[in-house]
C-alpha cells in the first residue's frame, strides 16, 4: 500500500501501517532485526548468498530468517546425519532404504535432500481419486472432473496389463491451462517416473499412446495458478503388435492375429468365428486374418465422448484331443475407435483472361470432387480441370460409407498456390464453419453424410495459375443435437475444446484456368 505496509515484512522494513497490529493479527514485538534481511518470500528453492532458501539451509544452517513463513518446511531440529544417502544426480532412482523417486513422497522414504535436487512441490498430495495402481482396462480423470482441478495437483497412475500385453491410452477430453510447462501430462513408457518418456499433453493436444511392455505411468501436474475441468482417458489393455492388431475404414475391419500367438495360447484357429458364427477367418500358416464390412459379422456400435466405436468379439474352443477340456472358451475384444474428423484436398488452375501473372483406430474415408453445375449429377473427370476466371465451381466432399446415424459438417477449406503449404499465403473460404470468401456458398452440410458448396474460381497473384483446395470435414454422430457439427459457425473458441487428431490427406487435380483466345496467338506472333 505505498510506503505503508501490511506485510510481514514490514517488521523488518520498517513501514507497517499504523494499525497493523490492530487487524493483521501479529503479536506485538519489539524484537526487529537491525537491518533488512533477504526474505525467502518469492524465492523459496533459491540461494541468496550467505542467506539461503534452499530445502539444504536446515542442514547447512544458513536459511533465511522467514525461511519457515514461505517456504512451508515445519521447523525441527532433528536433522539427518552426513551417512544418509543423496539425491544428488540420483532423482528418480532408489538408493536401498532411501528413495529419489516422486512415490517416496507417499511412502514416507524420501532421502534427506530430495526437495533440493528434485524439484518437486513441497506439498505432499493426498491420495484418494488422485493417482494410483490400475489394471486391465478403464478411465483416468484429473481430479474433480468434470469440474475443475485444483491448483498444484499431483496425479501419478500406474497403468498394468497382462504380462503379453501392452497399454492403450486415448484422451476423449482435454481442458488445461493455455501454458504447456504449468499444467500438463507426462506419459511414461515402463513402471516408473524413470521410463521411456512417451510425451507430453497440454492445452488442446489430445493423443493417444501406446506402452511397449505392460505397463504404462502417467503424471498429471498443475500449477498454482489457471486452472481448467482437466481431462478425461481411457485406457485398455491391448495385445502387442508382434500378436495382433486391428485397422479399420470407413469400409471394412480387419483383424489379424499371430498364429504362433494363438497356439501359445492352447486355442485351435480353425474353431475361430465372430459374433456372428457365420464371418470366418483366412488361415495362412503365420496368422490369422477376418476382413469384413464394417456393419456386419454382428458388429455393435456406439458413441464414446464424440467419437464412433466398433466393437466385435473374436470367439472359439480351446485345442483338445479328447471328450473334454480344462480351459475356457477363447473370447477377444476388438475395438475399432473412429477418429472424429477428415481432410480431402483437390486443385484447380484457373484461365485468366488479362495478363496478371493457388486401439486400433481407425479414419473415416471421405474424398472431395468438382462437379459440373448445381445438380450435381456429372463429376468432373478431366485432369487438369480447365476453368475460367470467376466461374462458379461446384464442390462435394462426401463420405464413402453412407451411415444414416452420422452427419458430415465441413469445418474448414482453405485455398494456396502449393499442395504442400497452406499457411505462408492461405486464402479461406469457409473456416470453423464460417463462410469468409464473399463468393462461398454452402449449399449442405452437418444434416447428411456429404457436404455440399460452390465458389467462384480465382488466382494467386506472384503465382502459378494452380490453386490447391483442402477442406477438413467432421463427422459426428446425428443422434447429437448440441454437437459441433450442428452448432454450426463457430466465430470464437468454445472454451471446452473439441477433440483434435492428425488429419487425412487426400490430393486430386490440378485444375488450371483455360488460355484466352488472345494467349494461344501469342506464342505464334513471338
Amino acid at each position: 500500500m505505498g510506503s505503508c505496509s501490511c506485510s510481514t515484512s514490514c517488521q523488518w522494513n520498517g513501514n507497517c501501517c499504523h494499525d497493523y497490529y490492530s487487524y493483521c493479527g501479529y503479536a506485538d514485538t519489539t524484537a526487529y532485526p537491525e537491518t533488512p534481511q533477504p526474505s525467502c518470500r518469492y524465492n523459496c528453492g533459491y540461494n541468496m548468498g550467505s542467506c539461503s532458501c534452499s530445502s539444504s539451509c536446515q542442514w547447512n544452517g544458513n536459511c533465511c530468517h522467514d525461511y519457515y513463513s514461505y517456504c512451508g518446511y515445519t521447523d525441527t531440529t532433528t536433522y539427518p546425519t552426513t551417512s544418509q544417502q543423496s539425491c544428488e544426480n540420483n532423482c528418480g532412482s532408489y538408493l536401498g532404504s532411501c528413495s529419489c523417486q516422486y512415490s517416496c513422497q507417499w511412502n514416507g522414504n524420501c532421502c534427506h535432500d530430495y526437495y533440493s535436487y528434485c524439484e518437486w512441490t513441497t506439498e505432499v498430495p493426498t491420495t484418494g481419486p488422485c493417482g494410483g495402481s490400475l489394471f486391465g482396462s478403464g478411465t483416468i480423470s484429473s481430479p474433480n472432473h468434470p469440474d475443475y482441478y485444483n491448483d498444484n495437483s499431483y496425479c501419478v497412475w500406474q497403468l498394468r496389463a497382462a504380462y503379453d500385453q501392452r497399454i492403450f491410452l486415448a484422451f476423449s477430453y482435454l481442458q488445461l491451462e493455455n501454458c504447456c510447462s504449468c499444467d500438463y501430462i507426462s506419459i511414461y513408457d515402463g513402471p516408473y517416473t524413470s521410463s521411456p518418456y512417451l510425451g507430453k499433453v497440454c492445452n488442446n493436444s489430445l493423443s493417444t499412446f501406446y506402452s511397449t511392455s505392460n505397463y504404462m505411468t502417467v503424471i498429471f501436474r498443475s500449477d498454482s495458478s489457471v486452472v481448467g475441468r482437466g481431462f478425461r482417458a481411457e485406457f485398455m489393455s491391448s495385445l502387442k503388435p508382434s500378436s495382433g492388431r486391428v485397422d479399420c475404414s470407413s469400409d471394412n475391419m480387419n483383424i489379424v492375429i499371430n498364429l504362433a500367438y494363438l497356439n501359445s495360447l492352447g486355442y485351435n484357429s480353425h474353431s475361430l468365428y465372430l459374433d456372428d458364427p457365420y464371418c470366418k477367418p483366412n488361415i495362412s500358416s503365420y496368422e490369422v486374418v477376418f476382413s469384413f464390412p464394417l456393419n456386419s459379422c454382428g458388429t455393435v456400435k456406439h458413441f464414446n465422448s464424440g467419437s464412433v466405436v466398433y466393437t466385435n468379439n473374436i470367439r472359439g474352443f480351446p485345442s483338445s484331443q479328447g471328450e473334454i477340456v480344462r480351459q475356457s472358451y477363447l473370447k477377444m475384444n476388438v475395438n475399432c475407435t473412429m477418429e472424429p474428423d477428415s481432410v480431402s484436398q483437390i486443385m484447380f488452375v484457373v484461365s485468366n483472361g488479362g495478363n496478371s501473372s493457388i486401439t486400433g483406430s481407425g479414419r473415416y474415408n471421405t474424398s472431395m470432387a468438382f462437379y459440373t453445375s448445381s445438380s450435381f449429377s456429372y463429376k468432373v473427370t478431366n485432369v487438369p480441370y480447365q476453368v475460367a476466371l470467376n466461374q462458379d465451381l461446384y464442390v462435394q466432399v462426401d463420405m464413402s460409407s453412407h451411415d444414416s446415424d452420422l452427419v458430415l459438417f465441413l469445418d474448414t477449406c482453405v485455398a494456396a498456390p502449393s499442395p504442400f503449404d497452406f499457411e505462408t499465403r492461405p486464402n479461406y473460404l469457409v473456416r470453423n464453419g464460417c463462410s469468409v470468401d464473399s463468393t462461398y456458398r454452402p449449399i449442405s452440410s452437418g444434416s447428411w453424410y456429404r457436404a455440399r458448396f460452390t465458389f467462384k474460381a480465382f488466382m494467386f497473384l506472384r503465382g502459378t495459375d494452380s490453386v490447391y483446395l483442402q477442406c477438413k470435414a467432421l463427422i459426428c454422430p446425428a443422434s447429437e443435437s448440441n454437437s459441433r457439427c450442428r452448432r454450426g459457425c463457430s466465430r470464437r473458441k468454445a472454451r471446452e475444446l473439441e477433440p483434435k487428431h492428425e488429419s487425412q490427406t487426400l490430393v486430386m487435380g490440378p485444375i488450371q484456368l483455360k488460355k484466352s483466345e488472345e494467349e494461344k496467338k501469342e506464342p505464334e506472333e513471338a
